[in-house]
């Protein structure tokens, strides 16, 4: 009973400590956005709507920040319990280090299941809908999505986008046919619609090249048979770390069946489904600044620690992930060796402790 009462209590002083410091980082965030986002204040798009705007792209910003905000919120919520001697007093009553380590633990899963939902259901249809509104808001309705559209492999066939309207429709495309090194057919078209479950293309061009002469033919409609439906397209136009992890798996399963690298969706991918061990091992981390070396210095010093630790967690994995492509290891490696990296930092420290 006493132990229970114990993890309750413990839980609502990490709890409290990741809120406030959740909070203060997205306020710090909004705060330094919005200032730089009012140079794109143009049309219906004012200061309000810049607001408005940033607050569709709260639910990413919590994701992206929570495994710092797990780091220094356990820095303060277990630097508190220490500054009153409170973790002395559970020690003392006979309360093992690896028993109040699992009262710190409890919230946290409870913290890693509100970011895993937010990262499948809430992040990716919040940006979705923020890029839309925002473009909407400037340009009008039928908005264009992507001015830079992008180029996609499929097959034998090489596409060129010049840009996705927020209502499915492809404007500018260009399509490029090879067979082996030799280039058979171009074909160009003012704009693609989706019309029930097919593309239809509209002013569309059509030269094939046939024993070095060339043969031009024109329509004004014409099927477009393809895999790219609009959400294929909207995932690979769309900014890679702010899609679900579910859909950052069929997009990486889809460029593999095409023969292109997958590397970059499967990074984001592994980050999302490995973050109940990424914050589990920063946790380790922060109980191992109270109760290790740190244990004696002022409370900023140990937030600083942290924050320096946090930095330098994401720093490597943001330098392996592009090293997993120039040397061929799996991505999932990438994203596991800061976190068993810092796993292993943290348990050496609360070893030294006894």
């Amino acid at each position: 009973m006493i132990a229970d009462r114990l993890d309750r209590y413990i839980a609502r002083q990490i709890l409290g400590a990741i809120l406030v410091v959740q909070v203060v980082l997205l306020g710090l965030d909004l705060v330094i956005t919005y200032i730089n986002d009012l140079g794109d204040v143009e049309g219906d798009y004012g200061a309000l709507q810049v607001l408005f705007y940033l607050m569709f792209r709260l639910p990413w910003r919590f994701y992206q920040y929570a495994p710092v905000g797990v780091l220094i919120g356990a820095l303060i919520g277990l630097g508190s319990m220490a500054s009153s001697n409170e973790l002395t007093v559970m020690r003392a009553a006979g309360r093992s280090l690896v028993r109040i380590l699992w009262g710190v633990m409890k919230p946290i899963i409870l913290v890693i299941a509100v970011v895993l939902f937010v990262a499948e259901f809430v992040s990716p249809r919040t940006e979705q809908f923020a890029s839309a509104w925002r473009l909407e808001q400037m340009q009008g309705e039928g908005a264009v999505l992507t001015e830079s559209g992008g180029w996609q492999r499929e097959g034998d066939d090489f596409y060129r986008f010049g840009a996705i309207r927020a209502d499915d429709v492809v404007l500018d495309l260009t399509r490029y046919r090879f067979e082996g090194q030799e280039l058979r057919e171009a074909l160009s078209a003012r704009r693609a619609v989706w019309q029930g479950d097919a593309w239809v293309l509209e002013d569309v061009t059509e030269t094939r090249f046939v024993d070095g002469r060339t043969e031009t033919s024109r329509q004004s409609t014409r099927a477009w048979e393809t895999e790219l439906t609009p959400q294929r397209l909207d995932r690979l136009l769309r900014e890679v770390d702010s899609q679900a992890p579910s859909e950052l798996w069929a997009y990486a399963r889809f460029l593999e069946s095409q023969g292109q690298s997958a590397t970059q969706p499967l990074i984001y991918f592994w980050q999302k489904m490995l973050m109940p061990l990424t914050m589990a091992s920063l946790v380790l981390v922060a109980a191992s600044f109270v109760f290790g070396p740190l244990r004696t210095v002022a409370a900023g010093t140990r937030v600083f620690y942290g924050v320096v630790t946090g930095l330098v967690f994401k720093y490597l994995q943001d330098l392996l992930g592009p090293a997993s492509t120039l040397f061929g290891f799996s991505p999932a490696w990438a994203v596991l060796v800061p976190t068993l990296l810092c796993a292993g930092l943290g348990l050496y420290l609360l070893r030294r402790t006894g």
